[in-house]
């Protein structure tokens, strides 16, 4: 943010700069009535206004040079906590390191707190819900270090998974890195893969085996869950016009994962 502020500032000094020039040659064209005939006068700006413009570009440039000058740094700002590492659009392994985990700590909350009160509810993860909530939630998760999903305030379970989704969509890369997108829709090869999206991918699918427990209540199939979560944790890098197809590779990928949970990833693991 600090950077695109200073870039932002930096690219208006330098267009000041280019765009100086002498205004002693501009000409502007008036017109004065005379009978029922007009003509046009040719008139000259005095020396004095391309001073005085000159005079006020060089004043602003001086303003914006010690505003960027008395900028505290990156650093700084995040040792006050006015600044804090974002959650939501952070790479899988940058949040990962600074968690000292290889499962995200807002990943392990949501599926907690689907497993403790919406495991039974129809449509869990395929209902959606409301966006403004699953904004305001974003926003706490990007700027408060404490969050506590049984408050009152997100009762709406649709609210978190709402959330969770949100969350593996704006991971930069996805979850299944797209070096790896072939592998998993051909093979579900997924041993190479980096600890953060191996280990992430191996809690969710194990989360998801427990709501297909429960398909029964909550009506979510395998090939319902493969709809939902199969472009949310994968994509191509290029989708080349094939959208409709690789999204039935995604879907079906997703199905094939939880149905050999336990051959791809073993009968140990992540919890």
């Amino acid at each position: 943010l600090i950077r695109e502020w200073y870039s932002t500032i930096q690219n208006v000094i330098d267009r000041l700069v280019r765009n100086t020039h002498s205004l002693t040659d501009t000409h502007s064209w008036t017109t004065q009535p005379c009978g029922f005939k007009y003509y046009c006068q040719y008139v000259c700006l005095p020396r004095s206004t391309s001073n005085l413009e000159n005079t006020e570009r060089k004043r602003v440039k001086t303003r914006l040079k010690k505003l960027i000058l008395k900028r505290p740094p990156l650093q700084a700002l995040q040792e006050k906590g006015l600044i804090k590492d974002q959650v939501f659009g952070c790479s899988l392994e940058m949040l990962c390191e600074r968690e000292r985990s290889t499962v995200p700590r807002f990943v392990r909350l949501c599926t907690e707190a689907v497993e403790r009160r919406g495991l039974e509810t129809d449509g869990i993860y395929r209902v959606s819900g409301n966006l403004a909530v699953i904004q305001k939630l974003r926003f706490l998760v990007n700027h408060e270090e404490k969050l506590n999903l049984d408050e009152s305030e997100w009762e709406d379970i649709h609210v978190i998974t709402g959330a969770l989704k949100l969350f593996f969509r704006e991971l930069p890369e996805p979850l299944v890195p797209y070096g790896f997108f072939t592998d998993i829709v051909e093979t579900c090869l997924v041993l190479n893969m980096p600890p953060p999206n191996h280990d992430t991918l191996q809690f969710m699918c194990r989360h998801l085996k427990r709501v297909l427990e429960n398909s029964e209540t909550n009506r979510m199939t395998t090939q319902n869950i493969g709809i939902v979560f199969g472009p949310t944790l994968m994509r191509p890098e290029r989708d080349n016009g094939n959208m409709a197809v690789n999204m039935v590779y995604q879907n079906q990928a997703v199905e094939l994962i939880l149905t050999e949970f336990d051959h791809i990833f073993g009968t140990r693991g992540l919890s």
